[in-house]
Formats: C-alpha cells, structure tokens, sequence
C-alpha cells in the first residue's frame, strides 16, 4: 500500500510517501511570506499548494497514479468523535467554508481529495482524527457557566496515535484500555482515554490546563477579570497574552525547551524555577484525568516535542508513577501518525467512518 500524507502548516506544506509504514521520502516544502502575500484566505492558497506538491512528486519522479492512498491532516470540522474519514462532499464542504475556523490544516483533506481525483482514484482520500475531535463525557463538559461550557480542542492526532501504538506493542487494544496521554509541545494537552474515547482532556488551544512553551493555561479568573477591564489591553492583546505570549514566553522570553535547559545547566534558578513549575502543573493536570478514570490508570504516555527533555519527562515521573506506569514517546510525527490511521484504517483495524 502506498500512501501520500500531506500536512500543511501556516508557511509549508509537509508531505510524505509511505510503503505501508515505511518511509520512502518527506519532504518539508516551505512558504515564503512574499509568496502567500497574494492570497486573501487560506482557501484561496489551494491550487498554489497543490502545484507545489504535484512539482516535487515530479522532482521524485514519482506521480499520483503510482499511489493507493491520499491522507491529509484534518481540519477545522464540526466537533466529531476520532477515527479514519474518509473524504466526501460533505467534509469538502465544511473544510471549505471554514465551519469552526480558518487554519491552514483545513487544505489537508481538500489536497488529497483533489491529488486523488487527478489520478481517477476516488474514495481513495481520508483525514485522520482532527484537532476538533470531541468524545467528552457529558459530565466533563461542566466549567461553572452555562455560556462557558468546556470544548475539546486538543492534539488528537499524536495523541491517539501514541495510544494505539502503546496498545500494539502490548498486544492489547487501544478500545481495553485507560490511559492518560500528555501532549508536550507549544501547547500542552492531557486527556483521559478510557476504552478508545477521549472523555476529558483541557483545551490547550486558548486557556485550559497546565500552561506551556507558548500558552498561560488556566488562570485566576478573578484577576484575569481585573486585566481585562483595567483598560490597559485590548482585545487582541489579551488573547495574544493567553496564546502565544504566555507560559515560558512571559515568564522568560522564549519557548525553546532546549535554550531553557541550558541556562539551567549555568545555574539560572528563575529558569529552573519556571521549568518545574510547567512540570507540576502538567503532573496536577495527570492527577485530575486519574481520577476522572477512577485512578484506574494501564499507563501515562509522554509525548510531543518537548518529551525529548530527560529533565522535564523525569520531573513529571517522578510525581505521577505512582499513579501507574510512564512511558515516554518523544516527538509529534504527524505525517507517520496519518500514515498509521489510514493504514489500520484499511486493514480493518480502526473504523473508517462517513463525515455528515
């Protein structure tokens, strides 16, 4: 089986050939500012896009009619449970008009659609666990105010397929299991995953849970009340704070983890400070989605880029192991996660399901 997955991003366009699951080439293809200045939308980016893809496929000598399967990232769609979907009328409609937002993942499911169709291949292209995937229990969806409810906005894509990968190197079912999976990255997100569905995890996106590189997480609601209506910010200012300009970017002016480690090594106890701060928060956040499964736990998984740093991973462990065993799985390879979706997909391992 042969597959294309392809991953765009705000300024590239990530793309990568697989034989079953073995890599055959990727390739990161980058977007200047100068080139994307002419597009008034991210829609509109599509056929630049595309041409960009089809001309290194061509530099591979390689073409659409050699490839079985077209994946690409999943978008913005309504909230729906996570899987394998394959792409219909349906999904291109609501990846096309934005229907929860514009982002630049939107184009993944268009790009293998319409790369597919070019090779007379319909029903040959699939997006994989979206960030919208949503399988919250009702009961999780509670935050104190009817107008406020809790959404699940989370990094589904790594973090299912680090649970299922777990799942088949115990020779288990990812549907058997209770795990707590733990995105490290710009963002940080933890959820809960009992029998295959994500029932609570924070919304890592703008405001929610432990804070990270880049984002504030959670913050005292009453202060935060105080900053908004002194008059000092406005609008924009207050959600570049909450993301992007939060976490270890406010605290200390950068969201590199490994810049960070360094000044710890030269004796900075601010940055340490900091950096254990983050990994407390994150350990209270794996204690709440503990008993949120009734601290019946098979394994916590560490993943995402910041799961490289030894120090951050063992502070974390070193608080939750009690709690049930942690395994480390560094990294957030999106392309061999939409690779692997699609092709347990087709083996009949994991559903593919219909997008309506």
């Amino acid at each position: 089986m042969k597959i294309l997955a392809i991953n765009p991003g705000s300024t590239s366009t990530k793309i990568a050939v697989f034989e079953d699951l073995n890599l055959k080439y990727d390739k990161t293809l980058r977007h200047s500012v100068e080139e994307l200045e002419p597009f008034n939308s991210i829609i509109d980016q599509y056929q630049f896009r595309r041409d960009v893809i089809m001309n290194f496929l061509k530099e591979m000598n390689d073409t659409p009619d050699t490839i079985d399967v077209f994946v690409g990232r999943g978008g913005l769609v309504k909230p729906i449970p996570g899987g394998v979907y394959r792409v219909n009328d349906a999904l291109l409609r609501d990846l096309r008009v934005g229907i929860m937002g514009e982002h630049a993942s939107n184009l993944g499911g268009i790009l293998a659609n319409e790369i597919a169709r070019s090779a007379k291949k319909q029903n040959c292209s699939f997006i994989v666990d979206p960030v919208v995937v949503d399988e919250l229990d009702d009961i999780a969806r509670y935050s104190g105010r009817p107008e406020l409810p809790r959404v699940s906005i989370f990094h589904a894509l790594n973090q299912k397929a680090v649970a299922r990968r777990f799942a088949r190197e115990n020779n288990l079912k990812y549907e058997d299991l209770s795990l707590i999976v733990v995105h490290l990255g710009g963002g940080i997100t933890v959820g809960a995953h009992k029998n295959g569905r994500v029932i609570d995890v924070n919304n890592g996106l703008d405001g929610d849970g432990p804070f990270s590189p880049e984002r504030t997480g959670s913050l005292p609601a009453g202060a935060l009340t105080k900053l908004c209506f002194s008059g000092k910010y406005q609008y924009h200012e207050v959600k570049k704070m909450i993301t992007g300009a939060g976490g270890m970017v406010a605290y200390l002016g950068t969201n590199n983890g490994s810049e960070i480690e360094k000044r710890i090594d030269n004796d900075d106890q601010k940055a340490k400070m900091v950096y254990s701060a983050m990994a407390y928060q994150v350990s209270k956040e794996i204690g709440s989605c503990a008993s949120v499964l009734y601290g019946k736990v098979d394994a916590i998984l560490l993943t995402g880029g910041l799961a490289y740093s030894d120090i951050l991973t063992k502070w974390i462990a070193k608080r939750v192991e009690f709690i049930a065993p942690v395994k480390v799985y560094p990294g957030e390879d999106e392309l061999q996660a939409l690779c692997e979706g699609v092709y347990y997909g087709l083996k009949g391992e994991v559903p593919i399901k219909d997008y309506v």
